[in-house]
């Protein structure tokens, strides 16, 4: 019973992106070594295994990215070492020479974060007695294990994190929830100004979760991109993506909203923050506004969780709803600020922080702003590769037959 538990932690852990890490690093390089030791003529090729740990990722196109910078720096600094050791050898002065002009090379041939790998493959290559020979076997296990590694992600496809970067949207949107939740528990009652300021301090915490979920999603965006499993990936992307910055958007109102609050506590040292008809409604107008935040989340998530069209029903009715609330809390601090001037601007921020919230989470303007964002990729990918677009256009301009087939060419 005592190593059943672990076990099943490890099974349920088994498609985690470190655990995958892992177990997909390690077999790659030790096919990689085990290549090596075939083809190159060191008796110890360590640089096969240690390119494929850098070349493999959790994501098909990171290992293609990957792989192309850790070739680009290697080759770089052993042609650098080449030429060096036949122009001056080794000594102190040429040792720093090299490392300045492998650094500087470094960025302009694309080595990206490999930079210091042109460095190091210089100064090793250097430092040996039969250059040509150590260099060429240094690319020789440099190809080796960048090939293999790619070779095993083409083989075995590394699964899409979509799912993880779902959840972690879903989460974050259960975290504005309870903070909205928190917020209502406290409106018609005293609330010391340290009281609200806590409330305000939650509101910032949202900051670090979103980050979280944004790295998420970069590894989900990732999977998706040049996988085989998946047909629609640019559309899965901006979905999540649009999605995340409307969250995000939320995020950063309700933290307004929040400082809105520690003004108007510290404005009422004494007595609740709202009479209780106007708490209220601002009650009705906040539990109605988190769930259509916990809707919306579903609803962007929905090519996981399969349940669209029931996400946006329930994200449309709340909205709507939300919508008369705020309609009715309106007329209620408009009568108030007629005996209160002095809180109108305090009681129309609320109203525009409301406004924002819910104009956000709209169908129509998520809608807007996933065209917008398919439009924009579309004209990077035509300013990107001017070329491919004009013969797709000349291909799709080419005169058809009576029938709508192209013309044959004899």
């Amino acid at each position: 019973m005592s190593l059943s538990a672990p076990l099943r932690q490890l099974v349920r852990r088994h498609r985690e992106p470190a655990v995958v890490q892992t177990v997909r690093s390690t077999a790659a390089a030790v096919i990689s070594y085990v290549v090596a030791l075939r083809l190159s003529g060191e008796p110890a090729p360590l640089t096969a295994p240690l390119t494929a740990l850098l070349v493999v990722q959790v994501t098909l196109y990171s290992t293609l990215t990957t792989g192309i910078r850790r070739v680009n720096s290697v080759v770089a600094g052993v042609l650098l070492a080449i030429g060096f050791s036949a122009l001056v050898g080794l000594t102190w002065w040429s040792l720093g020479l090299i490392i300045l002009v492998s650094l500087t090379i470094g960025p302009l041939v694309k080595a990206g974060e490999f930079v210091p790998e042109v460095a190091i493959s210089a100064m090793l290559v250097l430092g040996v007695t039969r250059v040509a020979d150590t260099a060429w076997d240094r690319v020789l296990e440099t190809l080796i294990g960048a090939a293999v590694g790619l070779l095993f992600n083409v083989l075995f496809v590394p699964p899409v994190w979509v799912g993880p970067a779902s959840e972690a949207i879903t989460d974050l949107a259960r975290r504005i929830r309870a903070l909205m939740v928190h917020i209502t528990d406290e409106l018609d009652e005293h609330t010391p100004v340290e009281k609200a300021a806590a409330r305000l301090h939650e509101a910032r915490r949202l900051d670090n979760d979103i980050a979280q979920v944004d790295a998420a999603l970069r590894q989900a965006e990732d999977s998706l991109r040049l996988n085989p499993r998946v047909r629609e990936g640019l559309l899965f992307r901006l979905v999540l993506r649009t999605g995340l910055d409307t969250l995000e958007i939320c995020a950063v109102v309700l933290r307004v909203t929040c400082r809105t609050l520690t003004d108007l506590a510290q404005a009422r040292p004494e007595g609740p923050l709202f009479p209780a008809h106007i708490a209220q409604a601002l009650r009705e107008l906040y539990a109605h506004t988190a769930i259509a935040v916990e809707s919306f989340a579903q609803l962007i998530t929905a090519q996981v969780s399969a349940n669209a069209e029931e996400a946006e029903s329930r994200l449309t009715e709340e909205l709507k709803t939300a919508r008369v609330s705020r309609d009715r809390l309106a007329e209620l601090l408009l009568e108030q600020v007629r005996t209160e001037p002095g809180q109108w601007q305090l009681s129309g921020a609320l109203l525009a922080e409301a406004d924002r919230v819910l104009d956000e989470l709209g169908v129509e303007k998520r809608s807007e702003r996933l065209i917008e964002e398919l439009d924009r990729h579309s004209q990077l990918r035509r300013e990107r590769f001017p070329r491919l677009h004009r013969l797709a256009g000349q291909l799709r301009a080419r005169p058809t037959d009576d029938e709508g087939r192209r013309p044959r060419r004899w």
